[in-house]
C-alpha cells in the first residue's frame, strides 16, 4: 500500500519541470529555407536529443507540404513534438503554445535527453526563452470581425488604437500586421488591461546555447525558389484543394498562411498557376527577410552561415559551440 505522505507530493507543473538544472535547452532559429531541421535532427542523434518545433504552421494537420513540415523519415530519426497538435480550423494562441511546450520540455528531461526548440516563429521561442506568457483569452469572433472591418475602411485606424491602449505593443508590432493588432486590442478589450503588462518575464530555458542558421543572401533566394518548385511538384495545389473540398473556409487563419492564400487565388481562378508560383517565391523571401529582421535584435544568438555546408556539418558546428 502506498503511503498517505507519497500520495500527497503533488505532480510538479510544467515549469518546474522545465526548468531541471543541468539540462540545457538548445535554439537553433533563423529564416526559412536555411537548413534548420536537417541540422537540429542531426545534432539531435549526436546529443542524445528531442526536438520541439517552434513553427506557427507546422502545427496544423493535413498541411504538410505548403508548411515545409519534417519528412516522415526525418520525425522517425528523432522524436518530435509539437507537430499536428490542431485541426486547420482551431486557433492555437502563443499562450496554448507555451503551456505544451513546457510540458514536453518537462518530459524530454524527466527522461534524461535534450530539448532542442526548432523553428522559425519568434514569438513561440520567445515565450520559451523568456518565459514570455500571454494571457489565456479566449477568440472573440464578433470583435475580430468588427475590427477587421474598421481596418478595411480606416487603414491604421488599429495601430492608432492600440498605441492609445498600449504603446508598449505598438512599438513592438508592425503597423501592417493587422492579426497581432487585433490580437492586442482583444486582450485589452476583456482585460482591460494592456497585453504588454499582462505579459511576464522569467527565463525558463535553463542553460544552453541559441544559434541562428542564416545563408548569403542569394543562397537563400536559391534555396527558396527550389523549395517551392519542389512543394509544386510534391502537390501543393493538389493538398490546397483537399483542404477546401474537406470544408475549411479560405478565411481561416491556417489557409491565408504562406503558401495557401497564393494557391487559392489561383484555384479561385484569380491568377494563373505560374503567377502564384511567382508570387509565392515573392512572399518566402519577404517573410524570410522579416524572420532575420527579428531574430537579429535577440543579441543572445550565435550566427551560423550554413551556405555550402551539409547538416552534418552545421551540426558538428553547433555541437562545438555546446561545448
Amino acid at each position: 500500500m502506498v503511503s498517505s505522505q507519497v500520495a500527497l507530493v503533488p505532480k510538479p507543473a510544467p515549469e518546474e519541470l522545465a526548468e531541471r538544472e543541468g539540462q540545457p535547452l538548445v535554439v537553433i532559429c533563423g529564416p526559412t529555407a536555411t537548413g534548420k531541421t536537417a541540422a537540429a535532427v542531426e545534432l539531435a542523434e549526436r546529443i542524445g536529443g528531442e526536438i520541439i518545433a517552434a513553427d506557427s504552421r507546422t502545427i496544423y494537420k493535413e498541411m504538410d507540404i505548403g508548411t515545409a513540415k519534417p519528412t516522415p523519415a526525418l520525425q522517425a530519426r528523432v522524436k518530435h513534438h509539437l507537430i499536428d497538435i490542431a485541426r486547420p480550423d482551431e486557433v492555437v494562441t502563443v499562450a496554448t503554445y507555451r503551456r505544451l511546450a513546457l510540458a514536453a520540455m518537462g518530459e524530454i528531461r524527466t527522461r534524461g535527453r535534450v530539448v532542442l526548440l526548432v523553428g522559425g516563429t519568434g514569438l513561440y521561442i520567445r515565450a520559451i526563452t523568456d518565459g514570455l506568457s500571454i494571457p489565456e483569452v479566449a477568440p472573440d469572433w464578433s470583435l475580430r470581425e468588427r475590427l477587421e472591418q474598421l481596418e478595411r475602411e480606416a487603414p491604421g485606424t488599429l495601430y492608432s488604437r492600440l498605441q492609445a491602449v498600449d504603446p508598449i505593443s505598438a512599438s513592438r508590432i508592425h503597423p501592417r500586421n493587422v492579426r497581432r493588432l487585433i490580437r492586442a486590442l482583444e486582450v485589452y478589450e476583456h482585460t482591460g488591461r494592456p497585453i504588454s503588462e499582462l505579459q511576464r518575464t522569467a527565463n525558463l530555458a535553463g542553460p544552453g546555447v541559441m544559434v541562428g542558421l542564416t545563408a548569403e543572401r542569394a543562397e537563400l533566394h536559391h534555396r527558396i525558389e527550389v523549395r517551392v518548385d519542389v512543394q509544386i511538384k510534391a502537390g501543393l495545389v493538389e493538398e490546397v484543394r483537399r483542404l477546401l473540398d474537406a470544408g475549411y473556409a479560405r478565411d481561416l487563419p491556417a489557409m491565408q498562411g504562406l503558401g495557401y492564400k497564393e494557391i487559392i487565388a489561383y484555384i479561385d481562378g484569380r491568377i494563373s498557376l505560374e503567377e502564384a508560383i511567382r508570387i509565392l517565391k515573392r512572399n518566402t523571401r519577404r517573410f524570410a527577410k522579416r524572420q532575420l529582421t527579428w531574430f537579429r535584435r535577440d543579441s543572445r544568438i550565435r550566427w551560423l552561415t550554413g551556405t555550402g555546408l551539409a547538416p552534418e556539418e552545421v551540426a558538428q558546428r553547433i555541437q562545438a559551440m555546446l561545448h
